[in-house]
């Protein structure tokens, strides 16, 4: 069968569940779903550029790509293409098409150096390399078995530090924009972040269909929080989608205090298995999650080409 590639569809299920379905068999450790598909599409600032693409071979969904600038880096320029291919549909091509598709929509959007997330295994590796792509950092995904394993206990919670949900926050939730602001500028990586803009932090990351503001918790001082985990779940299943503290509040323990009280939280509400993911050069974050319990289960290389 001949493999096309075409964009995604995000008002037509069986693409946003195609889509979903091939990152989840091909990288199960990042939560996706036909909403948060979907929700990507149709609420990336228009800056991004984005264009989600699916690989199509007889009709079904066998490869993704999810292609756009980093609009909202300091660096001007870098575009961004993370391509997937279902494990069993592998060696039909699907994968070189979507590649190509991409380079060749970023380049005519400005971009001059490219960024793509690579599994760490021989075959990925070599398919990066062999379409002229280097590797660079690495970050881990890390497991936790939630049903089946002991959390540490709950450390005390600090004099003049009151524990809230981002619930909590729903009448207002710009003190959360702020501190994620603030901690996204710190967070480690090749490509330098920052959030901008408050009403499109709310439609691309609030109003997120998989982010459970009941699971998500701040640690605040004097009503304003100064750390904080935020938790997405699909269900059965857990992610941590960013830890961080204010610089101001560094050094208290509070990112770990939030996160455990996250994890306690949502092991109650019936998850069973916990998510997350490290820079591999992220020393603190790490020495949190081991002492939470997760351990590394997959490993991912930031492979770049330059263009110019």
């Amino acid at each position: 069968m001949t493999v096309i590639v075409r964009d995604l569809r995000p008002d037509v299920p069986a693409d946003t569940e195609g889509f979903a379905r091939v990152r989840h068999l091909a990288l199960p450790y990042i939560l996706f779903t036909a909403d948060s598909v979907r929700h990507d599409a149709l609420h990336m600032p228009p800056e991004a550029r984005y264009r989600p693409l699916v690989a199509e071979e007889d009709g079904e969904v066998i490869g993704t790509a999810q292609v756009h600038l980093a609009h909202d880096s300091t660096d001007p320029g870098q575009g961004l293409l993370n391509i997937h291919v279902r494990p069993d549909r592998t060696g039909r091509g699907a994968g070189g098409v979507l590649l190509r598709a991409a380079e060749e929509y970023l380049a005519a959007q400005g971009a001059t150096r490219l960024l793509s997330w690579v599994l760490d295994e021989p075959a990925h590796r070599a398919f990066a390399e062999r379409h002229g792509y280097r590797g660079s950092r690495s970050a881990h995904f890390l497991r936790l078995d939630l049903a089946g394993s002991a959390l540490p206990p709950v450390p005390e919670t600090p004099p003049g530090v009151e524990l809230r949900t981002a619930a909590d926050f729903a009448a207002d939730p710009r003190p959360l924009f702020e501190l994620d602001a603030e901690a996204m500028l710190d967070e480690p990586g090749d490509v330098d972040y920052e959030l901008t803009g408050y009403e499109a932090w709310v439609e691309q990351y609030w109003k997120h269909p998989l982010l459970d503001r009941n699971l998500t918790v701040a640690a605040c001082v004097e009503g304003r929080p100064v750390a904080f985990s935020v938790a997405y779940t699909d269900g059965g299943r857990y992610t941590s989608a960013m830890t961080g503290t204010a610089r101001s509040h560094r050094g208290h323990g509070l990112a770990r205090l939030t996160k455990i009280h996250s994890l306690y939280r949502a092991r109650a509400a019936g998850v069973t298995e916990a998510f997350t993911g490290n820079d591999a050069g992220n020393a603190p974050m790490i020495a949190i999650n081991k002492w939470l319990g997760y351990e590394i289960c997959a490993t991912e290389v930031r492979h770049v080409r330059e263009l110019v």
